[in-house]
């Protein structure tokens, strides 16, 4: 993979709200609340509630070895935690395995957390977000070495909010993908569903021309408000979204 920092962040970033940091093993999340909503205590909050959910999940895979390996969508073990039925959900409707939803299910989990304690919130975990907001915002959209990365933004409504918006790409970041997408954005009020959905929709770009058919193949699934799709110099956009320049 080519890109390995995420400088991406300091575009990502909006002003009015106050940014921090929570790392604890790969879930690294980047997180704006209202200024004045923020405390040492919110930073604990957060903290304890990926500690929380990562405990869960981890206990889980360790009994259930098929849920962390699989491409594919599988059955869960008696007694599975909420995380996993939820990250299993979003993977069978998209087609792909529960672990496409991973980053997706932590930003959802925290940031529908924090809601309840600050009207604004934005939580991203390696390009994956859960968004609530009581403005209008500009999401940034970064494509690795496509012309069209950083020039295009999407707009999103605060009428449109809580609202997941997930990227998978097969040529920036860590993340698994078995396709060679520059970025696949997809919508849905679930961060786990627009998680799963993205990595199934990347999975089908090996050239530019496939983009059209990925944003049609992510849209027909139920759930998913919009699809934006860049492989080179091509774009693709299906559903409900707004492109403005970034």
């Amino acid at each position: 993979m080519k890109y390995k920092e995420r400088s991406y962040r300091e575009k990502f970033r909006q002003g009015d709200l106050y940014h921090f940091q929570v790392a604890i093993k790969q879930t690294d999340l980047d997180i704006g609340i209202r200024r004045d909503r923020f405390s040492s205590k919110i930073v604990e909050f957060v903290r304890k509630t990926v500690l929380k959910q990562r405990e869960l999940l981890e206990k889980y895979i360790e009994e259930d070895h098929v849920f962390l390996h699989s491409l594919t969508p599988c059955s869960l073990k008696p007694g599975a935690p909420q995380i996993a039925i939820d990250m299993a959900e979003a993977a069978r409707a998209a087609g792909v395995g529960p672990m496409a939803a991973v980053a997706g299910a932590f930003a959802h989990y925290v940031g529908s957390s924090l809601a309840r304690r600050s009207r604004d919130v934005i939580v991203e975990n390696g390009g994956d977000i859960y968004m609530r907001s009581a403005r209008p915002r500009r999401i940034g959209v970064f494509a690795g070495c496509s012309p069209l990365s950083n020039r295009l933004a999407l707009l999103i409504r605060p009428e449109d909010t809580p609202l997941g918006i997930c990227t998978s790409s097969g040529t920036v970041g860590h993340s698994l993908s078995l396709g060679k997408a520059d970025a696949v954005v997809i919508l849905a009020p679930s961060a786990m569903l627009a998680d799963a959905v993205a990595t199934a929709a990347g999975n089908l770009i090996q050239t530019k021309d496939d983009v059209q058919k990925a944003a049609e193949f992510a849209t027909r699934i139920n759930g998913v408000g919009g699809a934006l799709v860049i492989k080179d110099d091509r774009l693709a956009a299906c559903g409900k979204l707004k492109i403005v320049p970034f």
